[in-house]
């Protein structure tokens, strides 16, 4: 008798340890989430990977786990921010008759997307790559502020080839200068511009756009 229960107690405590030992069941959805507003709030270089397994609630072999290193969490987060916070400048273009109202919209809801107090300022892309020392991630984030400007040209030469834009319009120039007011839109709202006033900025952009 008394063997049996020493054996059933010696099982309990393996039982035990072991399920110390399991890793802490997460929801990675809401952490991933959790890494996405840190890195918007302080940049790649800023963000170390003690700081993420703090944030979103985790350790670090779990963090490993689930979405990599640090690059390739970054890598993950830029996607799910392009698809949500910033995805109005891609709706804008898909949605609207023309480019110059593409772009009217795109500068509207960027002045109110980065303003919003319901998550840092400014934009991710933009800001993340503030004093970043990696190649790979600098990379990234220049071929994809380049890729939404090319996007814009093409809509912009698509204007031009209907008539609705002047036939001798650069639209590799008005698209850059659409980049330069959004990138610079970000950095004024960190520093702490608001609303009404990249709103207005807005309005005095769209004042040089070429009409027919």
């Amino acid at each position: 008798m008394h063997s049996m229960v020493g054996q059933a107690q010696r099982e309990e405590q393996v039982r035990t340890v072991k399920g110390r030992g399991r890793p802490r069941s997460f929801d990675r959805a809401t952490a991933l989430e959790k890494a996405l507003m840190a890195f918007w709030e302080h940049g790649y270089e800023a963000t170390s990977v003690s700081d993420l397994t703090r944030i979103m609630g985790i350790g670090a072999p779990s963090l490993y786990a689930a979405f990599g290193d640090k690059r390739t969490l970054f890598e993950e987060v830029v996607r799910v921010y392009s698809d949500t916070h910033g995805a109005f400048g891609d709706r804008a273009i898909a949605e609207e008759p023309t480019a110059r109202a593409a772009v009217e919209r795109m500068l509207r809801e960027a002045a109110a997307e980065y303003t919003d107090p319901e998550h840092p300022y400014g934009c991710l892309v933009v800001h993340a790559a503030t004093n970043c020392t990696s190649p790979e991630v600098e990379q990234l984030l220049r071929e994809r502020r380049n890729a939404n400007m090319a996007a814009l040209a093409s809509r912009v030469r698509a204007d031009i080839a209907a008539g609705l834009l002047p036939a001798g319009t650069d639209a590799a120039v008005l698209a850059r200068h659409t980049g330069a007011m959004i990138q610079g839109m970000s950095q004024q709202a960190r520093d702490g511009a608001s609303r009404g006033e990249l709103e207005a900025l807005a309005e005095i952009a769209m004042a040089i756009w070429p009409r027919c």
